[in-house]
């Protein structure tokens, strides 16, 4: 009976992970990197993702560890990186070295003394344990390929009491609804599956965004 209901679990783990596919099509390439880039970094993207509010719903405070997972071309980084002023740090990290170049740049630009980078893989967020008092990805879990993996290293990096914030589309916003995995509560139930619990949701951008805080279990 033990080993039906494992089988079981199993299966249905494996039913809620998908291939972000067609949400990476356009990260193959340097080029389609570049393009994406230019979107990234684009003025209007500030009126679309509202960063000061999104970081002010982090909570954060002097001397705290947060990192941008999946930073792209860096654009929170400013504002995470004032929210936790010089006594604190900001680990800014991605899995394309072309991006975290552009993000570095930014950053010497700006002269923000608190920021270093990683550079992790699809399978591995490459960052030290227990390191972390808030982890946050932005339009960044719907490109997961391995979410399990991720939520390990995730779980892994977090401090006892450290939180995950995951901000990402509501899949009706695009055309294409195969370019976001899952829905948001299918988001919720694979993240709790793997370690956390969900202690606040709510809408960041109606119709476009929703915010959910997530703590290890």
């Amino acid at each position: 009976m033990k080993l039906r209901w494992s089988l079981a679990a199993l299966l249905a783990a494996a039913a809620i992970a998908q291939v972000a596919e067609r949400a990476n099509e356009g990260y193959q390439t340097q080029e389609s990197r570049r393009r994406v880039a230019r979107w990234l970094d684009s003025p209007r993207r500030d009126e679309l993702v509202k960063p000061r509010e999104l970081v002010a719903a982090l909570k954060l405070a002097p001397g705290m560890t947060v990192v941008d997972l999946g930073t792209g071309v860096g654009f929170l980084l400013p504002y995470l990186s004032e929210a936790v002023g010089p006594s604190g740090k900001v680990l800014a990290q991605d899995i394309h070295p072309d991006f975290l170049d552009r993000a570095r740049r930014k950053v010497e630009a700006r002269k923000l003394p608190n920021v270093e980078f990683v550079l992790g893989a699809e399978t591995d967020v490459n960052l030290p344990r227990r390191i972390a008092d808030v982890i946050v990805t932005l339009d960044t879990y719907h490109h997961f390929n391995y979410p399990e993996r991720m939520l390990e290293g995730i779980r892994n990096t977090l401090k006892a009491g450290g939180r995950l914030v995951v901000v990402d589309y509501y899949k009706a916003y695009f055309r294409d609804p195969d370019h976001v995995r899952l829905e948001d509560a299918e988001v919720v139930k694979e993240i709790e599956a793997n370690g956390f619990r969900l202690v606040y949701r709510r809408d960041h951008v109606p119709r476009s965004q929703y915010l959910l805080v997530f703590r290890r279990k």
